[in-house]
């Protein structure tokens, strides 16, 4: 019998093919070393285990009475006795046994044998469960260390090594991951007809299979941008060739625009990445477009947008590191303060302004949650607003290209900026102010009858020379219902009462320009404002 619990308990020490840490049942009978009893597994949630936990020495098997899937296997395979090994108050594993070569039953002097050495045997065996555990987590540890320093080779050879150089304007860009490896990319690419790609995605994980998936999107976006022109086509193109293999629960956000160095003309599309902003002297504007993360779902559509970029702007890309910071109290940075900061912004290096508010906000000792990447273009060229080039030559030139917040009083916050777009204009006093009442009008219109005064719904105002003429257009978010037509009021009837007193603003503003046309579509409602540079 000893010779035997002894050649048991040598191999159930050295066997590693059982979880450390885990209740385990080691067999053994008095038949030949050939007829050894299978090992049978306990599940967490069977009620042996716990009433071998609370026993002391040997349990008959045949005496028990559970309602247990382990039981039934144990008493299948001949199991005769079961001897709890406990540690600490913990069930840390269990003698098998099954019928003695004599075919005598077990005597107390066996059954205490049996129970002294459950008690030596316990600590041992939880000792070698913990140093088995070591090595397991030294080994896991190693292969993430391995795995890291992979995905962070990866990582640093796709980020570019250099950034581009264009006259007229500055390009910068800063990248800190969180942890040794982040899941936030940004390329940039020239294109044949030397417009430069702009790009900035966030991977949805982080290690090697987060580098991978990276790797995979910078490789399809460049070969993408070889083959196709819009970008909206470029992200439709990558998320059909990702979608079939990137790993489940995965996706990419990303950003994919195209500047023309040229002329400031900057096309965009997103793929479910967080908005960017252009800032400068035409104010802080959002920069939206709708689209799916790329990998989510086959056949998705990218919608494109463009805007013109004046000197002095400044286009902001950025992860949501950066707006889902939070300080000391939990307080998160956000997108509201992130558009009052650049607001507040008067430099020329936003990268540097934009950290130094970021960690005035976390305090010292932040511990960063997520990787911050900011990826900025600055337009330092020559301004191309001058009344005598469109007028010679028949081009659009961009004035202006803000938006206001849907609040009582930014019509004047509107009628200010346009007059500062279009000083270089040289308008005569009484056209000028006539042109102020125009836009403080329709601005207000916008916000209260087309945007309801909803603080997330901006009115958006761009003023551009054509030719001889100036455009000023007023858009808000109150699509669908048409705008009623200008017309001349009754003074008679309103004073009398039979007409409404309201109505007199469309009339007013159609009075102070040369031309007012209104344009409705299901989203939004604009109002176009015309003078004719040629009559001033």
């Amino acid at each position: 019998m000893i010779a035997q619990i002894t050649a048991l308990w040598q191999r159930f020490t050295t066997n590693n093919s059982e979880q450390a840490g885990e209740p385990v049942v080691a067999t053994s009978d008095s038949t030949p070393p050939a007829a050894v009893l299978p090992p049978v597994d306990i599940a967490p949630n069977d009620p042996l285990l716990a009433y071998l936990l609370h026993v002391n020495g040997p349990v008959e098997v045949e005496r028990l009475k559970l309602d247990s899937p382990a039981l039934e296997s144990l008493k299948a395979a001949g199991t005769r006795l079961l001897v709890p090994l406990v540690s600490q108050g913990e069930l840390i594993g269990v003698l098998n046994l099954g019928s003695r070569r004599s075919d005598q039953e077990y005597s107390s002097d066996d059954r205490k044998l049996l129970a002294d050495l459950a008690t030596q045997a316990a600590p041992a065996v939880r000792v070698a469960q913990l140093v088995r555990q070591q090595k397991l987590e030294a080994a896991e540890r190693e292969r993430v260390a391995q795995e890291l320093k992979v995905a962070r080779l990866i990582q640093q050879t796709l980020l570019p090594q250099s950034l581009p150089e264009i006259d007229g304007w500055q390009v910068a860009a800063y990248y800190q991951p969180a942890r040794a490896v982040g899941g936030d990319f940004y390329d940039f690419r020239t294109l044949p007809d030397g417009r430069l790609a702009i790009i900035i995605g966030d991977v949805t994980d982080k290690g090697v299979p987060a580098a991978l998936v990276m790797a995979t999107t910078r490789t399809l976006l460049r070969a993408a941008s070889e083959r196709l022109v819009s970008p909206g086509a470029v992200l439709e193109r990558v998320n059909d060739l990702l979608h079939p293999d990137i790993p489940a629960r995965m996706f990419v956000t990303c950003l994919y625009a195209v500047l023309d160095p040229a002329t400031g003309h900057l096309v965009y599309a997103n793929a479910g990445h967080d908005l960017p902003y252009t800032t400068g002297p035409s104010g802080v504007i959002e920069l939206e477009a709708r689209g799916m993360p790329l990998g989510l779902m086959p056949g998705m559509h990218y919608e494109e947008k463009e805007v013109t970029l004046a000197p002095g702007d400044t286009v902001l890309f950025y992860s949501d590191g950066l707006v889902e910071a939070h300080d000391p109290e939990r307080e998160m940075y956000g997108f509201p303060k992130l558009r009052e900061e650049l607001a507040g912004f008067e430099g020329d290096d936003l990268v540097t302004y934009l950290l130094d508010t970021l960690h005035a906000f976390t305090g010292p000792g932040w511990e960063q949650e997520d990787d911050v990447t900011l990826v900025t273009v600055r337009y330092d060229g020559p301004s191309s607003v001058q009344r005598e080039d469109p007028v010679q030559k028949g081009e659009v030139a961009l004035l202006a290209n803000f938006e206001v917040p849907s609040a009582p009083g930014n019509e004047r916050r509107a009628m200010n900026q346009i007059a500062e777009a279009v000083a270089s204009l040289d308008l005569p006093p009484d056209c000028l102010e006539k042109l102020k009442t125009a836009v403080a009008e329709a601005t207000m219109n916008a916000m209260e009858h087309g945007n309801q005064y909803r603080e997330d719904l901006p009115v958006h105002i761009r003023a551009e020379v054509e030719g001889t003429r100036l455009r000023v257009s007023i858009t808000d978010h109150g699509g669908g219902a048409q705008i009623p037509e200008a017309t001349t009021p009754d003074i008679d009837l309103k004073l009398a009462g039979l007409e409404s007193p309201r109505g007199w603003g469309l009339f007013l503003i159609k009075s102070m320009v040369d031309e007012m046309n209104v344009h409705t579509d299901d989203e939004h409602h604009t109002v176009e404002l015309v003078v004719n540079l040629d009559k001033t």
